[in-house]
């Protein structure tokens, strides 16, 4: 019988042809501790030392998952609990202020597919002020600019848009270029608005969700006020993937801490940023983060400088982005998670080893360890799926996928490590065509 070859290894994925199989990670991982800590029955007679030895290993492993899981759970501000959510940001009693002018400025590359049906849930928006849109056609190939214009005439609010060329810039990333590009744009009239809504092409909002936002911003007297919209979870892709992208997001960034004036997290979440102009003059504009390739965080680490800023979920604003595979997933995160790292070999290294000792070790150790390092390893096991629930309802997923967590988190450090790949090949930041990274 003929022999068939290895499979070739991709240059884009160069350590896994196949992706990432959760299943196939599980049993190596449970191989291998099984080596590591077999059971007393395989421990050689006259050699306790050596078993001894394993035995605090896995008690040492364990019990560092266990006091992490403990201070996520009860520190990180309780980012878990998603008690940052729109609803809870407008004071009992807040109003839109009389005459307000609010300036939408949309950056959109190819967005023809989606751009009609954001564009439309903005001018149906239930507002009591003034709501304009700017859009930036981000040299789109694909008639993005013509299907906005369309879609104004058809809703009778063609004097409410205005569509801009953009261009890249050198040393700006295309995206900050082009709300840039609309800044400069809304400013040069000389009669700045009240407020200016960035938001992305692909998002759609309820009618009175920036009635909402504005109501909330003025009353709390936010510089910059931002939703992490609800994202797509259809795909079999998405169910497994998206609860978690938004677990691990607030983990780095705990809603509670960037809403605290007195904390130095900082944050945003770039598909809905309510800004006040004139803070985001005096921070020094969009020059001040124009290479950052993950622009949300940086504006809020730019605002937070200027006053009090804002972070939490909604219901009330969608994307309209679908990520039908595990390879769309993949591209998402692999897009910035280096930068994250801040390009870093050494961060990386420590993101991997982290990601292993929080999130294999326990499920690992308590299935394969001995007692009683068993025990400490399953209640961090427990932890991380209780941490995990309030994402998986809040997407109407089952909580049991909670236990899933592990091999989910395996798949996105694989990522991690993509990313940092496709960076050291001159394809970091890669968005519609483009290579943006440093």
């Amino acid at each position: 019988m003929e022999e068939k070859p290895p499979p070739a290894i991709s240059e884009e994925n160069p350590l896994d042809a196949g992706g990432c199989d959760a299943a196939f990670a599980g049993r190596a991982g449970l191989a291998a501790a099984a080596m590591l800590w077999p059971s007393p029955r395989h421990i050689v007679p006259g050699d306790p030392g050596d078993a001894n030895a394993r035995n605090m290993i896995a008690i040492v492993l364990g019990g560092v998952g266990l006091l992490v899981w403990l201070y996520l759970l009860l520190g990180n501000g309780g980012f878990w609990r998603l008690t940052e959510h729109d609803r809870r940001f407008v004071p009992k009693g807040a109003q839109v202020p009389m005459g307000v002018r609010v300036v939408a400025v949309i950056p959109a590359r190819d967005e023809a597919d989606v751009v009609a049906i954001g564009l439309r849930s903005l001018f149906r928006q239930e507002f009591s002020g003034r709501l304009e849109i700017v859009l930036v056609d981000d040299e789109s190939s694909d008639g993005t600019a013509e299907v906005a214009r369309a879609c104004a005439r058809e809703e009778g609010a063609e004097e409410r848009l205005t569509v801009l060329q953009g261009r890249p810039e050198q040393g700006w990333t295309g995206k900050l270029a082009a709300m840039d590009r609309g800044v400069a744009h809304v400013l040069s009239s000389g009669v700045s608005p009240d407020f200016i809504l960035f938001c992305d092409a692909d998002i759609a909002f309820a009618p009175g969700l920036v009635e909402r936002l504005v109501a909330g911003a003025a009353a709390r007297g936010t510089v910059l006020s931002s939703l992490m919209v609800k994202l797509r979870c259809e795909s079999l892709a998405e169910r497994w993937f998206v609860p978690a992208f938004v677990f691990f997001f607030q983990m780095l960034y705990p809603f509670p801490r960037v809403n605290d004036p007195k904390s130095p997290v900082a944050g945003a979440a770039g598909g809905v940023m309510l800004v006040r102009p004139a803070a985001l003059e005096e921070a020094g504009g969009l020059q001040q983060i124009r290479g950052a390739l993950i622009d949300d965080c940086a504006l809020g680490k730019l605002m937070k400088k200027q006053g009090p800023i804002w972070l939490g979920l909604t219901d009330d604003a969608w994307s309209l982005r679908p990520y039908p595979h595990l390879r769309d997933i993949e591209q998402m995160v692999t897009r910035s998670a280096y930068a994250q790292l801040g390009y870093s070999p050494w961060r990386l290294a420590g993101a991997v080893l982290g990601m292993g000792l929080v999130y294999l070790a326990p499920p690992i150790l308590a299935f394969a360890a001995p007692e009683p390092a068993a025990y400490i390893a399953l209640v961090a096991y427990l932890l991380m799926a209780q941490s995990y629930m309030p994402s998986l309802r809040f997407y109407g997923r089952n909580r049991l996928g909670a236990f899933a967590l592990p091999a989910v988190a395996a798949c996105y450090t694989w990522f991690t490590l993509l990313s940092a790949w496709r960076h050291t090949r001159g394809r970091g930041g890669a968005w519609k065509g483009r290579y943006q990274a440093p």
